[in-house]
Formats: C-alpha cells, structure tokens, sequence
C-alpha cells in the first residue's frame, strides 16, 4: 500500500513536469525543426503555436489578432495607413519644359532675341539662331530675376520675359527701331551736377541743373561682383587708368566707390552685353565718355539707381 502511494506520487510529479515544460515552451527553432518534427533536447516545444516568438532582431512578434488591431489604429481618422503612408510624400515638383536652348533656330528664337532687345539683354541683329550671345543674354536676365542662370529658356523664363516685353514689330525683327526703355531721371539727378546712371535702361546720363547734356550706353557688374548703388561723388580722375588688380585698361576712369568708377571698356564695345565688369560702370561710346571725362569734376554726383 506504502509502494502503490509512492509509485502514484511519483507518476503525479512527472506528469506535473510535463504540463510546465510544455507551458513555457514557444515554437520551433527556425531552420532547426521542421513542422511535424520533434524539438531538439532542451529546445521549446512544437506543440505551442500561441506565445509570442522572438524575430531576429530579439524584439517580439505580434500575434495575428495583435498585428490586425494596429492596421485598424492605422486605418484611424488621423494616422494614414502604413502603406499610404509613404506614397502621401509629396513628389518633387517637375522642372520647367525646356522651350529653346543653344543650337535651336527659327522664328520663336528671333522673337526671343527681340524681346530681349526691348529690355536691353540683347545687343545685336535677330538672327533667329541661338547661339552664345543669346545664351549669355538669356542667362543674364534670368540672374537678374531670381531664376536659375540656365541659358536656356524654360517656359518660366519665357512667360516672365513675355509679361515684360510686347510682341516684336517687323522693325524690331529686323535689328531696327528698338523699343528700348527711357532713361527716367532719379530725383537725386535733378540738382547740381550728376552722373546719373538708371540700372534699368543701362544708360548714363551727364545732367546739368535738371537738364540732360549727354547719355550713353552702359553696363554693370555681374551678380557675383555688382555695381554699388546710391548717391557717390567723384573722387578721383584718371586718363589713362590701368587696374592693378586685373591689369586692363581703364581710359577715362572717374572714380566714385572704391575701386569701382565710370570709365571706357574695349571690352564692352567688342562683346556688347555678354560681358560685364567686375564693379565698375563700363561706356562703350569712347568718344562720349572721353568728352564726358573733360566736363566732370572732382566732387560732381554719381547716382546709381534702378
């Protein structure tokens, strides 16, 4: 009786055991036992299929009831889908359409050159042909208003030249008849004696008391090296100038800021607009800006403006 009560405890012990290892047991080694086969001695068991399982990174798998309750927290007004999630990023917006570029010809292109004669960016003939000279041109008024110095002339470029130009006479087609803006006088012009330089129409004018004695054609710094603008006076002459820093000549030079002065630019008279000065106001006429050298005094005003 005493061996049958031992024999029976014994038996409960090893049945108790048994049901705790399978408690603690969750699911098979990956690529160890596969599904059917017993687990390896000491390893959990194949028989649970509800606990939890660590991934391979440690961190603890979600249950199927588990992973379906955060799509639907997802699926909330408020949070988008995972998958939503990342096509709701905004694409990039799409570049300009390119309309004309360097080697394009006809009709359009003339039509650009022209318009670009109209607000002073071109200096030459029309020829229908973009080339350099258009190319510099192009990039020259897109610096100017903030648009990326392509070149080439997108359709932000060419609605922002067209909202600023009028439609190309036969004339103007032609290289005649230009609509080139008017020098408007800055007030600051309008007493004493001034050069008085308008960044808009690229012209300087030598007033005298209010009244216009000469103007001229002139450019200006580029955007890395811009002209100063402001009220000035003439500080110093020289006939026959040569920079120390770039070693050109600079015939005429009347200095008003610095290093920067009005003066004759060979350069500008080869290249035209294509160009520009590292600061200074270049005139291409040098027989105006000689005649204007032998009128201006020491102390006169120099206006720059737009």
């Amino acid at each position: 009786m005493r061996r049958n009560h031992r024999t029976t405890l014994i038996a409960n012990t090893l049945a108790v055991t048994a049901v705790i290892a399978v408690a603690a047991g969750c699911g098979p080694q990956s690529g160890k036992a596969g599904a059917g086969a017993p687990a390896a001695p000491g390893s959990p068991s194949a028989s649970s299929s509800t606990a939890p399982s660590p991934s391979a990174s440690g961190a603890t798998r979600p249950s199927a009831p588990a992973a379906a309750s955060a799509s639907a927290a997802d699926d909330k007004p408020g949070g988008a889908p995972a998958a939503s999630r990342a096509s709701a990023t905004p694409a990039a917006k799409p570049a300009p359409k390119v309309l004309m570029a360097n080697g394009s010809k006809g009709d359009r292109v003339k039509e650009l050159q022209a318009r670009l004669a109209q607000i002073g960016w071109f200096d030459d003939t029309p020829t229908g042909t973009y080339g350099a000279v258009t190319t510099a041109a192009v990039k020259g008024f897109q610096g100017r208003r903030g648009l990326p110095a392509t070149g080439a002339t997108d359709s932000v470029t060419w609605d922002r030249l067209l909202g600023m130009t009028s439609k190309p006479t036969a004339q103007e087609l032609a290289g005649r008849g230009v609509n080139k803006p008017a020098a408007k006088l800055d007030a600051r012009c309008m007493t004493g004696r001034a050069m008085c330089i308008d960044k808009t129409s690229r012209t300087l004018s030598w007033v005298v008391n209010g009244t216009v004695q000469s103007t001229m054609d002139v450019r200006f710094g580029s955007q890395y090296t811009p002209t100063r603008e402001g009220v000035f006076k003439v500080f110093e002459k020289s006939r026959d100038h040569v920079s120390t820093i770039y070693h050109t000549a600079m015939p005429y030079a009347m200095f008003f800021s610095g290093g920067q002065a009005v003066h004759y630019s060979s350069d500008f008279a080869a290249r035209g607009y294509n160009g520009a000065s590292h600061g200074c106001v270049n005139v291409r006429d040098k027989a105006k800006v000689a005649a204007l050298f032998d009128q201006v005094h020491i102390g006169d005003k120099v206006v720059v403006y737009w």
